[in-house]
């Protein structure tokens, strides 16, 4: 069985692993408020989706 003839260092480990970050999630304006809310989801501040009043927000 093979193994590693030397250790691999933190910055050769590091510099493999740039790419592993989160991602932010996709934020689009409300049509309605301008409330910036995530795609395909309900807008939290008017709650609206789709041009239809899903949740009721009382002022």
């Amino acid at each position: 069985m093979a193994v590693p003839a030397r250790r691999t260092s933190k910055a050769k480990k590091n510099r493999r692993r740039t790419h592993y970050k989160l991602e932010v999630p996709g934020m689009n304006p409300c049509p309605n408020c301008g409330e910036l809310k995530k795609s395909h989801h309900v807008c939290p501040a008017c709650g609206q989706y789709d041009g239809k009043e899903v949740i009721s927000k009382e002022a």
